[in-house]
C-alpha cells in the first residue's frame, strides 16, 4: 500500500533521476613532494542541481549528425598541414638512419601539439622542420647530454624545470606561455651559454676549510691579491669533414682561428686547377714567397677537407721540392713529415727519392738516432735504390772520414739531392783541408785542392781559403799557387771546430 496519491488519467510522469556526483564534508589535497614541482589545483566536485536533469541527459539524445560533427572537425587539416605531410615523405627527403613508424609518430606529435593549443593554422608549415630533421636532431642531443658530466646534466635539468629563472628571450612566441616546449623547439641543440654550468646564487657558498683559506691567503700574497677572470672557452664539439665551395684558384693563406666555413674552401677539383696554375708561375716568374703562401693555402684546404689521396701526395712532393731548393728547412720539413704519414698509409708516390733525402737531412743536423732509425725502417729491396744507395754511401763515407769518396758522390747526385748536401758541404770542405794540412807539408798545389775538394775552379778554391784568413798561405810559383799547409793547420782546425758546433734545426722532423 503506497501513501502517495495516484496520478490523475492522462498525465505521464518522469522519475526523479538523483546526480551520481554527491558533494562530501571535505576536499582531498594532494601533497607536494617537492619545492621544485609546481603545484597545480585538483578539479572541485560539480553540483547538479536535480531541476537541470533533463538538461544533462540532453547529449545522451543528440542526433547522429551531432555526433559525427567532432569527428568530422578532427581530420580537416589545413592545405599547410597536408603539404608539410607530403613533403616528409618525399623520397628526396627521406633519411635511411630513420624509419617510417619514428616519423609517423614524430608527425602526429608535432601535429598534436599545434592542434591542442590552438596553433595549426598560425604555424608556418612551410618552415617548420621535418620529422627527420627533428628525430636525429634529438639524438644528437641525447648523446651530448650523455657524454656531459653529471654536474653539466643537473644544470641543463634544473633550467628546464625551473620556469621562473627562463631568460627574456624564452618567453617569446606563443609556445612560451603555455609552459610546454614544443617538439621542433626541443629538437634544437642548446647553445654553449646554457651547456656551462654557472654557480646558483640563490643559496648559500659552502663554507671553506682552514686549508684553503690559508691557501688564498699565500696566493694573494704571491701574486698581490691579482686574480684573473678570464676562462679560455670551451672548444664547440668536433664537426665532420666539410665540402669547400669556393672557385677561385687563388687564395692567401691565412691560419685558422675557427672552424673553416664551406664558403672559403675551394673543392678538390678546383685544387687540380690551381696546382696546375702554380706549376706554370712557379716556371715563370720563380716568386718564391707567392708560391709558398699559395701552396699552404692549398695544404690547408685538403686538410680541412680530409683528402688524403695520391694528389695529396703530389701537392707535398712539389712543395718540399720547391722548399729545397730555396733552401727553406722550415716548409720542407712539414712536408717531409706528412709525405712520411702518407706513405705508410699506403698512397703512391716517389718515396724512394724522400727517404734519400731525409737520410741526407740527418746526416746535415748530425742526428745519429734519428738517422739509425731511418736506416733500419728501410727494406732490402730499397737499399738498392740508386737514391737511397747514394745517400748510404754518402754516409758511410763521412764515418770512415773518406773525404776524397764523399766528394766524388758530391758531384753526383741524384734527384735534388745536391740541394741538401749544399748545407753541409762547407763543413766538411773544412774538415778534409784540416786533414790535408797535417798530410801534407810544407805546401801543396792550389790545383790539387780545387780537384779532391770539388770546386768548378781554381779561383773559388782560393776564395774559400780567403775567405778564413788565409789569404798569407797562397802564394805564386813560377806555374803553380802554392798553399802553404804547414802553417794553415791550427786556422783551419779552428775553423772545422766552429763549424761542427753550430747547426741549424729549424723545423727538425
Amino acid at each position: 500500500m503506497s501513501w502517495a496519491a495516484p496520478p490523475p488519467t492522462g498525465v505521464q510522469t518522469v522519475p526523479y533521476v538523483y546526480s551520481p556526483a554527491m558533494n562530501t564534508a571535505y576536499t582531498a589535497v594532494p601533497v607536494r613532494q617537492g619545492f621544485s614541482q609546481a603545484y597545480q589545483a585538483q578539479p572541485q566536485y560539480t553540483y547538479s542541481s536535480p531541476a537541470n536533469t533533463s538538461q544533462s541527459s540532453t547529449p545522451s539524445m543528440a542526433s547522429p549528425a551531432d555526433q559525427q560533427q567532432p569527428q568530422q572537425q578532427k581530420f580537416d587539416w589545413p592545405d599547410s598541414v597536408r603539404s608539410y605531410v607530403q613533403r616528409s615523405f618525399q623520397t628526396s627527403n627521406l633519411d635511411p638512419s630513420v624509419t617510417r613508424a619514428e616519423m609517423e609518430a614524430k608527425l602526429k606529435e608535432t601535429i598534436r601539439f599545434t592542434q591542442d593549443h590552438g596553433t595549426m593554422y598560425t604555424t608556418n608549415w612551410d618552415t617548420m622542420p621535418l620529422p627527420q630533421t627533428i628525430i636525429k636532431t634529438e639524438r644528437q642531443q641525447a648523446l651530448m647530454q650523455s657524454m656531459a658530466p653529471p654536474a653539466m646534466t643537473a644544470a641543463v635539468t634544473t633550467t628546464v624545470v625551473n620556469s621562473k629563472k627562463r631568460k627574456s628571450s624564452d618567453l617569446s612566441g606563443p609556445e612560451a606561455t603555455s609552459g610546454i616546449t614544443a617538439p621542433w623547439r626541443a629538437a634544437k641543440g642548446l647553445s654553449l651559454e646554457d651547456r656551462v654550468t654557472k654557480p646558483s646564487m640563490d643559496g648559500p657558498l659552502p663554507a671553506k676549510s682552514k686549508f684553503q683559506k690559508s691557501a688564498e691567503k699565500r696566493q694573494r700574497r704571491g701574486d698581490g691579491g691579482y686574480h684573473s677572470s678570464y676562462r679560455s672557452p670551451s672548444p664547440p664539439p668536433p664537426a665532420g669533414p666539410i665540402v669547400g665551395l669556393n672557385q677561385s684558384l687563388e687564395k692567401r693563406y691565412l691560419r685558422l682561428t675557427a672552424a673553416p666555413k664551406p664558403a672559403d674552401v675551394r673543392p678538390e677539383y678546383i685544387l687540380h686547377q690551381t696546382l696546375d696554375l702554380l706549376k706554370k708561375k712557379w716556371r715563370k716568374d720563380g716568386n718564391y714567397n707567392y708560391i709558398c703562401d699559395q701552396f699552404k693555402s692549398l695544404r690547408q684546404d685538403l686538410t680541412v677537407q680530409r683528402i688524403r689521396n695520391e694528389f695529396t701526395v703530389s701537392v707535398y712532393e712539389i712543395h718540399a721540392r720547391i722548399a729545397l731548393e730555396k733552401g727553406d728547412l722550415g716548409e720542407y720539413n712539414q712536408c717531409q713529415t706528412q709525405l712520411r704519414a702518407l706513405y705508410k698509409a699506403g698512397l703512391k708516390g716517389n718515396s724512394i727519392e724522400f727517404k734519400a733525402y731525409r737520410i741526407l737531412y740527418f746526416i746535415h743536423t748530425a742526428n745519429r738516432t734519428a738517422l739509425n732509425d731511418a736506416i733500419a725502417d728501410l727494406t732490402t729491396a730499397e737499399k738498392e735504390e740508386r737514391p737511397i744507395k747514394h745517400a748510404l754511401n754518402v754516409r758511410s763515407a763521412l764515418a770512415l772520414g773518406n773525404y776524397h769518396k764523399f766528394f766524388q758522390l758530391y758531384l753526383d747526385v741524384p734527384n735534388m739531392g745536391a740541394y741538401l748536401m749544399d748545407m753541409f758541404v762547407k763543413r766538411e770542405r773544412l774538415a778534409a783541408l784540416a786533414n790535408m794540412c797535417k798530410a801534407f807539408k810544407p805546401e801543396l798545389k792550389l790545383r790539387y785542392i780545387t780537384e779532391e775538394l770539388a770546386f768548378e775552379s781554381d779561383a773559388e778554391a782560393a776564395q774559400f781559403i780567403i775567405d778564413y784568413n788565409g789569404q798569407d798561405l797562397l802564394q805564386e810559383r813560377q806555374d803553380h799557387i802554392a798553399f802553404l799547409t804547414g802553417k794553415a793547420g791550427t786556422l783551419f782546425e779552428t775553423a772545422k771546430a766552429q763549424a761542427f758546433r753550430r747547426v741549424d734545426l729549424k723545423g727538425q722532423i
